[in-house]
């Protein structure tokens, strides 16, 4: 039997967007090359508002100016999805993978990264799941915790997931989340009702991902 492929998990802190957007590709760099492992960068970012490869100026609530003045950065990424916010209390989870041989399929790893979220979250007691054509995970198929957005260089994903662990959740009233007009935002916090810190969090998130894509956690 083949022994599964590491993982290596980095924990960054808190880290601006565009700063840990150049260090994706220069891992993307590295791991086509062959000289570093599988990696998964957990961190939280910077007030920003990032707009995917999908995304559209109508998901903006407010001109860039005004975002300016609240604090919060717009970038135009070349992630896949359409606008989210990301800040304090949110842990993005940027999955630098080779597919290959036996992962390439676009679905499948997009399944593979809402089950992450669905089993961490049921770790703390909050039950959540999908909503057929819009990716992500939800609660009660209304209230949306977690977001994919995924970009992939000759079979190296980058880019990854964002759930909602503590952030305040006002950020997202700058927006229309993912372009969905009929659905809300909530986190772990909100409906838990209590504190939830973000380093327990990370340490289910790492150890799903890596039970989901075959692999063994390296911290």
């Amino acid at each position: 039997m083949t022994p599964p492929r590491p993982l290596e998990v980095r924990r960054l802190g808190r880290v601006p967007y565009r700063e840990a957007w150049a260090l994706q590709q220069a891992l993307v760099a590295e791991r086509l090359a062959g000289t570093i492992p599988d990696t998964l960068l957990l961190l939280e970012h910077d007030p920003v508002i990032t707009l995917g490869r999908a995304g559209s100026r109508d998901s903006l609530l407010h001109d860039e100016a005004a975002l300016a003045r609240e604090g919060v950065e717009l970038v135009h990424s070349d992630r896949g999805g359409d606008a989210t916010w990301h800040g304090p209390g949110q842990v993005v989870g940027y999955a630098i993978l080779d597919l290959r041989p036996d992962w390439k399929d676009v679905r499948r790893f997009v399944s593979a990264l809402e089950q992450t979220m669905i089993d961490a979250c049921a770790d703390f007691g909050v039950a959540v799941g999908r909503v057929p054509g819009a990716p992500g995970v939800f609660v009660d198929g209304q209230r949306k915790i977690g977001a994919i957005g995924a970009r992939f260089t000759r079979w190296i994903s980058h880019h990854g997931f964002a759930l909602n662990v503590c952030p305040n959740l006002s950020g997202f009233r700058l927006i229309i989340p993912c372009g969905l007009r009929d659905k809300g935002v909530t986190s772990l916090e909100a409906e838990l009702g209590r504190p939830v810190a973000v380093e327990p969090v990370m340490d289910r998130l790492a150890a799903h991902l890596a039970t989901r894509f075959e692999r063994e956690v390296a911290w």
